[in-house]
């Protein structure tokens, strides 16, 4: 008895190790999110989560890693919630910094944790949160933090930290947190914008800070800023001036997404909440000239992801990706939804470096998820684009020499249009909230690391199949041994 005793625990002890890989293997599904911070370090996009569809704060965070192939059809989320010390809070603001530009800075955000820090910081290296013990500044949330070259986060605007609205303020300070020496710093308030929060911002090559839109009512969300007047923060000489556009000026807007064209000469804004019509939603992609302030809209081919708010904005390579938000029309972003933008560098032929006053764009629509399948017998999800645009081999890649990630949905994705402008792209390495610093590549990198994920493929499978036959195998040595045992007893 003793010895069927010691099979039937053994049995147990495999059957347990069964279910734990198993749980392994399942992937990790988000929450649909908005009010999170979405930041890109190290070719990884880490999301710490907010809001979800019904209301309720969540503590989630994952991340997804832009350095391997992925199957588009189910992003390979990574769950890391299990070693995530910020408490549950909302809209907070995240860039990429410290001393080796490698460190996850997250700052403010609203929580009724009255343990909650006014900043973290997230060390991917050894997957480890730390609390900030930086005093003396009050925490805001709201407000768009933007990370200058010199690892200086800029944090302007937003409303002052309060559990009841009636408390709540908004301002028009600019707080510095230097994140390498961990100290805080004031900016000119001397002909800043006027108090607001939800706006856009980001940072431009020549040290200074562009803001557009936002609001500036407490009690009337739907009372968005006009985007004629846009502003810049000079970093270097701490004053503020401003800036009239013209052509097609955006609906007054709050709650969108900003991010720098890769030739840095345009900024492109997607999305928010406007106040023309509690009805009216708009996803038409809108791009600001920086040399002349003109707004217009480039032609774009495929459909347009329906219109969303609250969304986060980064640049992976070449692509501009959203992820997540909330949706005008009153349903969320499902997980794993992503918009992506391409700016495409077209091939020169001649030498135009310095000619700013015309832009290339190339315009293409990028298949669908079932284009892709059709395309490859419908086995292969691993998206690859290069230079040439009748290549069919499908990787996504990490290195700049026109072999990029692409993230898909049900949803179409697009790349700018051809129009009257023409550009050579100079600076492909700029997010809207942090410089990205491009590594060394290797030329046989892309074919090794497709190898390497076959690889990897081969050998899930491969632990798959080997689980299910060892849990046929156990289960069938339980029959046996029951049977005997119940013989043997008889």
């Amino acid at each position: 008895m003793s010895k069927n005793f010691l099979v039937y625990f053994l049995l147990l002890i495999l059957l347990q190790v069964l279910v734990d890989v198993n749980c392994q293997l399942t992937p990790f599904k988000p929450s649909g999110l908005f009010f999170h911070t979405a930041t890109f370090v190290d070719n990884k996009l880490y999301i710490l989560g907010d809001d979800t569809p019904d209301g309720k704060l969540v503590n989630e965070f994952f991340y997804l890693d832009a350095s391997i192939p992925f199957n588009t059809k189910e992003l390979s989320w990574q769950d890391l919630s299990s070693i995530n010390i910020v408490p549950i809070h909302s809209s907070a603001t995240s860039a990429k910094g410290g001393a080796n530009n490698d460190t996850l800075f997250l700052y403010g955000g609203f929580s009724r944790d009255p343990t909650m820090e006014l900043v973290y910081t997230f060390d991917p290296q050894h997957i480890v949160w730390n609390a900030q013990k930086i005093t003396g500044i009050n925490a805001k949330y709201k407000l768009t933090g933007v990370m200058s070259y010199n690892g200086k986060f800029y944090l302007w605007g937003g409303i002052t930290r309060s559990g009841i609205t009636s408390n709540s303020i908004i301002v028009n300070e600019m707080l510095i947190l230097d994140t390498i020496n961990l100290n805080w710093g004031t900016g000119s308030s001397a002909n800043a914008p006027t108090p607001r929060y939800h706006f856009g911002a980001t940072l431009l090559p020549n040290n200074k800070i562009i803001y557009i839109g936002g609001t500036d009512n407490l009690t009337n969300t739907a009372d968005a800023l006009s985007l004629k007047e846009v502003y810049t923060y000079d970093t270097i000489n701490d004053n503020w001036e401003s800036n009239i556009t013209k052509g097609k000026i955006p609906s007054n807007r709050y709650g969108f997404s900003t991010m720098l064209s890769l030739d840095s000469q345009r900024v492109i804004i997607y999305g928010g909440e406007f106040d023309d019509d509690p009805g009216y939603v708009d996803s038409t992609l809108y791009v600001l000239d920086l040399t002349n302030f003109n707004w217009y809209i480039p032609k774009i081919t495929g459909n347009i992801p329906k219109p969303r708010k609250f969304h986060k904005a980064n640049v992976i390579s070449r692509y501009m990706v959203i992820t997540f938000g909330s949706l005008l029309s009153g349903i969320f972003l499902s997980v794993g939804g992503f918009f992506l933008h391409k700016w495409n560098k077209k091939r020169q032929s001649q030498n135009n470096i310095n000619n700013y006053n015309n832009y290339g764009q190339e315009e293409k629509e990028i298949p669908t998820e079932s284009d892709y399948e059709q395309a490859i017998n419908n086995e292969q999800n691993i998206i690859q684009i290069n230079d040439n645009d009748d290549a069919t081999n499908y990787e996504p890649t990490n290195d700049h020499h026109g072999q990029e990630i692409i993230l898909t949905s049900n949803e179409s994705m697009i790349i700018p249009a051809n129009d009257h402008h023409e550009q050579t792209h100079k600076n492909e390495f700029t997010t809207n909230h942090e410089p990205i610093i491009p590594e060394s590549v290797n030329n046989n990198y892309n074919d090794e690391r497709f190898s390497l994920q076959t690889f990897k493929d081969e050998m899930l499978q491969a632990v798959k199949q080997e689980n299910q036959n060892l849990r046929n195998e156990i289960l069938q040595v339980v029959k046996e041994n029951y049977n005997n045992t119940k013989n043997n007893t008889g």
